[in-house]
C-alpha cells in the first residue's frame, strides 16, 4: 500500500494546483492535483505534507488542517491512504517543480480541470467546509466506478 498526502494550499479564493507533467511514468500524467507526495521512513503525516510542500513549491506552511483522509482502490494500482490538508498561512518564495507547473486557480474553475474524477468529489466538500470525513474510492483503471463518504 501506498502513504501519501496532499495539501489545498490557499490565497485570495484560488488553490496552489499542480500540473503534472514532467514526471517520468506518472500515473497522475497530464492531471491537476494539489501538492503532496509519498511518506519516506518514519514521517508522520504532519512532517510528510510540511516536507513535500516546501520541496515542490519552496513554501513554508505555517500551519494547516487535515481536512479529510482518502483511500484509492484500484483495479490497476497499488491501494493508497491519503491525508489530505488545506493551508492559508504559508511563507516563502516559490520555486520551480521538478513534476510539473504550478499555478494558482481560482476555486470556481477547479471542475474544469483535468483531474481525478474523485478528487472533484472531495475537494467539493472542503470548499463547502464540511467536517472532517473519510472516503473511499474504487476505480476501474483510470474510471472511477463508485465511493462512500463518513462523516465525523
Amino acid at each position: 500500500m501506498i502513504l501519501s498526502t496532499l495539501c489545498y494550499i490557499e490565497r485570495a479564493n484560488k488553490y496552489l494546483m499542480l500540473h503534472r507533467t514532467k514526471k517520468e511514468n506518472d500515473i497522475s500524467k497530464d492531471k491537476w492535483l494539489g501538492i503532496g507526495g509519498k511518506f519516506e521512513e518514519g514521517e508522520s503525516p504532519e512532517e510528510c505534507i510540511v516536507r513535500e510542500v516546501k520541496e515542490e513549491t519552496g513554501l513554508k506552511l505555517n500551519s494547516y488542517q487535515l481536512r479529510c483522509i482518502v483511500t484509492y482502490v484500484s483495479t490497476t494500482w497499488e491501494t493508497e491512504y491519503m491525508y489530505v490538508f488545506t493551508s492559508d498561512n504559508f511563507s516563502g518564495t516559490m520555486i520551480e517543480c521538478n513534476e510539473g507547473d504550478l499555478e494558482w486557480i481560482n476555486k470556481n474553475e477547479l471542475n474544469k480541470l483535468n483531474t481525478w474524477e474523485g478528487d472533484k468529489i472531495f475537494v467539493q466538500k472542503i470548499q463547502n467546509n464540511d467536517p472532517f470525513f473519510t472516503v473511499k474510492f474504487e476505480y476501474d483503471g483510470d474510471k472511477l466506478i463508485s465511493y462512500h463518504v463518513k462523516e465525523y
